[in-house]
């Protein structure tokens, strides 16, 4: 900004430290002109407001504009100021999302105003504006979510409801603040001032006015806008189940292909991928992305080829019905859909010791994110498993943990683990890597306080401290509700291809003249893609892959073509003429 042109603003722009606050070129301000409408402002003017949603996308011209929380209230504060040729909003107005903040005029001056809508063209059609805004959205997000912006979750870290809350918002990258009822003093201010009883709590309160007494996740889900099954959504061509990196991919390839695509999660967009600190070995990233950023990326992706994304939806029910299939969801909504695709991938596996049931989700853990790094700082915490997912997250838990005990059943490290994790992790001064050693009790009286581990070695036994565990000793699928509808091996993960043939009724095949393609299952029409398959390979580029490869066998069923040899005739184009698949 021209100081010496706005010497006398009383709001100083926020410097943009951070890539989040970049400014647009004159002549990218020029071209988003023809795309939208000028407007003046006039000072206190608010622009969008924390909690409604937000539906322009709105680039100063000239004058100042505040981003503040809790606009209005005791703790209001300011989050950034904009002057001219920025930009204004986050990741949420791309997704649908109420406004986590407030945007109020301090100096009257002029906006260019463009619908979501068609900023979404804009950004799929330039790509070099496209990244800058996208870049932006997602560095403000994440710096809200630093500053505890967005909604207050009151509770004590001892309620399993609290921590539901918690890990939900989390797994969402949704900004919120938690204050604990066991050590924040505002807490009990709180509590007084909205006449909570404790045993109301946890409690959610949004715009400092609004209380949500024990929410579910879908009530919380709503009050921030993530979108839910609706009758519009009744019918489509393809429901991809579950939002991990193989059911976006799927998402992505068929909205791309122009199939109406509906893609549901029970919890939340990324699946175990969200919640990695650090994915070095994507091909693509030299220097590493996050978890979250990828799965963000991947979400925005989905939205700019006209996907639907709904959390949380769970599914408990598959019927075929003619020739498709209606899909039943938990709060008893139904999709009608022509394919599926299954993608729901895995959940981590319990540690069975004695002393742990009454510590899970208070200080034992299966995932590691910010959310439960937050909640061990300084201490000692332990890490067990020897793959890639607890590599990555003995290195995510060491920034935060005084000392990190990784606990591996086996004698080597690089036998599960990928040889560039092995390195950082022995390399790393906060990490200790105890060989041939297994978890055979837990203690403490409301959080956990030591681990009784063994040395299967020698039969040995001590204690170790450690105010955290965090599990990673393999996974289960997600599949309890296939049971009975099409064929699982005998760890319960979905069976495809030559594998579901072997199983498969043949009688449901005949019509088709083929058997089921390579994704597809002992259903003809349901495909499984990811962690969820038996025999995947586990990596996020093979769950990719594999779920843009589902939609390509979905064409071969819609077209009824599969395995079937055909002799191209003269208006049938043979492979390899020209058609292209990107």
């Amino acid at each position: 900004m021209n100081t010496a042109q706005h010497k006398n603003v009383a709001v100083r722009e926020t410097p943009d430290r951070y890539g989040a606050f970049p400014r647009l070129t004159s002549e990218q301000l020029q071209e988003l002109t023809a795309h939208g409408e000028r407007r003046r402002t006039t000072e206190g003017e608010v622009l969008y407001r924390e909690g409604e949603p937000f539906r322009e996308f709105l680039a100063i011209l000239s004058g100042t504009v505040e981003i503040l929380q809790d606009h209005g209230g005791p703790q209001e504060r300011t989050v950034a100021a904009h002057g001219p040729g920025r930009f204004l909003g986050e990741l949420g107005m791309l997704e649908g999302q109420a406004a986590f903040d407030t945007a109020v005029v301090r100096q009257a001056g002029e906006i260019l105003a463009i619908p979501v809508e068609r900023q979404r063209t804009l950004i799929s059609r330039d790509p070099v504006l496209g990244d800058l805004i996208l870049r932006a959205y997602l560095g403000r997000r994440y710096l809200l979510i630093g500053l505890g912006a967005g909604f207050r979750i009151l509770g004590s870290c001892y309620s399993r409801d609290t921590l539901r809350l918690r890990e939900f918002a989390a797994r969402n990258r949704l900004p919120h603040r938690w204050l604990d009822l066991e050590r924040d003093k505002e807490a009990e201010a709180l509590l007084r001032r909205f006449s909570i009883r404790p045993e109301e709590t946890p409690v959610v309160l949004w715009k400092g006015e609004r209380v949500l007494r024990n929410p579910s996740n879908v009530e919380l889900a709503r009050l921030i806008g993530l979108p839910a099954p609706t009758a519009q959504s009744a019918q489509c061509d393809v429901l991809v189940v579950g939002a991990g990196p193989a059911g976006l991919a799927a998402a992505v390839y068929g909205a791309s292909d122009g199939l109406t695509t509906i893609s549901v999660d029970a919890v939340a967009t990324g699946g175990q991928a969200g919640t990695s600190s650090r994915i070095e070995n994507y091909l693509g990233f030299p220097s590493g992305i996050s978890g979250g950023e990828l799965i963000e990326r991947a979400v925005l992706q989905a939205h700019k080829f006209g996907a639907r994304l709904m959390v949380p939806a769970q599914v408990n029910g598959l019927v075929p019905q003619d020739d498709d299939y209606v899909v039943t969801f938990t709060d008893g909504s139904q999709v009608r859909a022509g394919a599926v695709v299954l993608a729901s991938g895995v959940r981590y596996r319990r540690l069975e010791v004695p002393g742990i049931d009454g510590l899970e989700g208070i200080s034992v853990y299966y995932a590691a994110t910010v959310h439960e790094a937050s909640l061990c700082e300084a201490d000692p915490v332990a890490v067990v498993g020897g793959g890639n997912s607890a590599g990555q997250a003995a290195l995510f838990l060491a920034h935060h943990a005084s000392r990190v005990h990784l606990l591996v059943r086996g004698s080597d490290l690089n036998a599960d683990m990928s040889r560039y994790l092995v390195d950082h992790v022995e390399r790393h001064p906060k990490i200790e890597v105890l060989l041939h050693t297994e978890v055979r009790g837990a203690s403490g009286k409301d959080k956990l306080e030591s681990l009784s581990v063994e040395d299967n070695a020698n039969g040995e036994r001590r204690l170790l401290r450690a105010a955290a565990l965090f599990v990673f000793i393999g996974a289960r699928p997600r599949t309890e509700w296939l049971r009975g509808l099409l064929a699982l091996d005998e760890k319960g993960f979905v069976l495809t291809g030559a594998d579901a043939q072997a199983v498969a009724d043949a009688t449901q095949w005949d019509s088709l003249g083929r058997g089921p393609l390579l994704l597809e299952t002992s259903l003809p029409g349901v495909f499984a893609s990811g962690d969820v398959r038996s025999g995947s390979v586990k990596r996020v580029a093979s769950a990719t892959g594999e779920g843009a490869m589902a939609i390509r066998l979905v064409h071969e069923h819609r077209d009824n073509v599969g395995n079937l040899v055909r002799t191209a005739g003269p208006e049938e184009p043979r492979p390899g003429t020209g058609q292209s698949v990107a």
